[in-house]
């Protein structure tokens, strides 16, 4: 049986860990990286690409001791080739959490309705933003020789539709579930799988999404706490997740978003703080909406007004 005590020196020391998804100083996987080291582990970050490892390798300065590893998450031969330089750079050691902080959906399709997502980006964002946290298990879990820990990331567009976060909605939806299965298939080899479902935040990742901004201001408003999720909120909740204090926690999706997610009905003080929040992504919706039909008039400008009915089942998204 491993050894279930919490060790001295800091709540990760004498651990290795995988992180994967640092983007840049704002990013949540930034955020855990800092408190992690902090806490005495010790790092591989993982970058997509050269123009993200150059970001990545400045950063990584302030950590200390840190390995760097290139791999996109879509290439199986990156993730075959990175599983295989892990025990390289650190020979003889098991890996003892991983946290997996990658998404991605074409920018133009987080804008407006969902019914407009292309089967393309579809394909592409359930890739990358789901199985690719599969795809790492498959490949990091035999390398938990002592168990561990398995963390992703999530947002409470999985579980409540969120004006323009579209097909990352059901993207984030399926990869709550893969927690949950995972959860029960490593569990015999005493490997931990859990998310955590942050408020909204601005990092390189969210600024894809249209009216990030207000999602922010509104989350601040109405959320129990009053203020914004931070990144540092997220690492020490994935501190808890990670170290040995959540030994008992798996297939779990944990909201650290201020209190946000049990709200079920603003109250009316709340609701006229609110009301310029509204009125102002009202107004942006209103003129997506309007290049929206320009756009497909100009297209189709052979069509008289008379042929060119709206279906209202499905609103003005659809001519």
């Amino acid at each position: 049986m491993p050894d279930h005590s919490v060790t001295s020196g800091g709540l990760l020391a004498g651990k290795h860990g995988l992180i994967m998804g640092v983007a840049n100083e704002r990013s949540l996987a930034w955020g855990i990286a800092r408190i992690a080291a902090a806490q005495g582990a010790r790092l591989a970050l993982s970058y997509p690409n050269e123009a993200v490892g150059r970001r990545v390798r400045s950063l990584a300065k302030e950590l200390g001791d840190v390995e760097l590893l290139a791999c996109d998450v879509s290439s199986d031969e990156d993730l075959d080739r990175m599983a295989a330089d892990l025990p390289k750079v650190w020979p003889g050691q098991s890996i003892d959490f991983v946290v997996h902080a990658i998404s991605y959906s074409d920018k133009n399709e987080l804008t407006g309705p969902y019914v407009q997502t292309s089967r393309s980006n579809f394909a592409t964002a359930l890739d990358v933003s789901c199985y690719s946290f599969t795809a790492v298990a498959q490949r990091i879990a035999p390398l938990m020789r002592n168990g561990g820990s398995l963390l992703t990331l999530t947002y409470f567009g999985s579980e409540r539709v969120v004006p323009n976060y579209n097909v990352m909605g059901v993207a984030k939806a399926a990869l709550e579930a893969s927690v949950r299965y995972l959860a029960v298939d490593l569990g015999r080899h005493n490997i931990r799988v859990n998310a955590i479902s942050a408020g909204p935040i601005k990092t390189l990742a969210s600024s894809g999404v249209s009216g990030m901004r207000h999602l922010v201001k509104w989350a601040e408003a109405n959320a129990p706490l009053k203020r914004n999720t931070t990144i540092d909120d997220v690492g020490r909740a994935a501190l808890s997740l990670i170290s040995d204090l959540g030994q008992g926690i798996t297939g779990e999706i944990m909201h650290v978003d201020n209190g946000y997610n049990i709200v079920g009905m603003v109250a009316i003080d709340e609701a006229l703080r609110s009301a310029p929040v509204l009125l102002e992504l009202g107004q942006q919706l209103a003129r997506q909406r309007e290049a929206a039909a320009s756009a497909v008039v100009d297209d189709q400008s052979t069509i008289t007004p008379q042929d060119d009915k709206l279906d209202p089942s499905l609103g003005d998204g659809r001519h």
